[in-house]
């Protein structure tokens, strides 16, 4: 069977964009830790596949994107809410499906879901000793978080707005999909651009500073994760709920 159409997409999205803003508050919750988790486990496979690479920076980091990628396939298939492709719930409220208080409240409690679900994965993966035994695993932890506090407010929200831009068009090809392998196959190249490039998503942050401090850093402190997740969740607001949602909002749906 053919994908479905730009159009056809637009309206998928804003229908279900509509079903997550009337979600209950603990079902909502409960696939935010989901989603969280899933994030995390994507985040920590990126760390170990980009530990010692010899395949050279490029390579190495096209690869270690295809295994971040793992977390935006169980989010997608498995079903969970993730604060950064919920930027796409914008659709719906640009066309007054969606109230304002209903997005926000979308919004609030799958981030915080989110932020639960991942540093909890941080601990338990850290705490478990099952990568914390490799000292290049280590390394290369704590080389990522120290490097993305160093990151200043304006470059990592634009990095933030990039990546959401290519993190939500994943989930738009992903609505084009009609099967689970379709679905699959939409994902890992939009998401291994965006890890590629050095792109900042704020939920994989979730993971990757909670667990450069558990692993022994000494630079990462509460200011520094705030430093850096405050401007990398505002660039993923604009870069999903403006730079994609909107748009495509604007071309497909306004006039509707």
């Amino acid at each position: 069977m053919d994908a479905y159409a730009p159009a056809e997409i637009a309206r998928l999205i804003e229908a279900v964009g509509l079903a997550k803003s009337r979600l209950s508050t603990q079902r909502t919750l409960m696939l935010g830790v989901l989603a969280g988790a899933f994030i995390a486990f994507g985040a920590c496979l990126f760390i170990v596949v980009t530990t010692e690479s010899q395949l050279g920076y490029g390579p190495t980091r096209l690869l270690g994107g295809l295994a971040f990628s793992v977390g935006l396939i169980l989010t997608i298939v498995g079903g969970a809410e993730l604060f950064t492709g919920n930027s796409l719930i914008v659709m719906a409220w640009a066309d007054r499906k969606v109230s304002t208080q209903a997005l926000l409240r979308n919004w609030g409690l799958v981030f915080c879901a989110n932020f639960v679900g991942a540093a909890a994965t941080a601990a338990a993966i850290a705490w478990s000793g099952a990568l914390s035994a490799n000292p290049a695993v280590v390394a290369t932890a704590i080389r990522i978080a120290e490097a993305k506090i160093a990151i200043d407010p304006s470059g990592a929200f634009l990095r933030g707005v990039l990546c959401n831009v290519l993190v939500c068009l994943a989930v738009w090809l992903c609505f084009a999909a009609r099967t689970v392998t379709d679905r699959v196959l939409a994902i890992p190249l939009p998401i291994a651009a965006f890890v590629a490039m050095g792109f900042e998503h704020s939920i994989a942050n979730m993971f990757f500073l909670p667990f450069g401090y558990l692993l022994g850093s000494g630079k990462i402190d509460l200011g520094g994760v705030l430093g850096n997740l405050v401007p990398v969740t505002l660039g993923n607001m604009v870069g999903g709920g403006v730079l994609v949602a909107g748009v495509y909002w604007a071309i497909y749906l306004r006039e509707e």
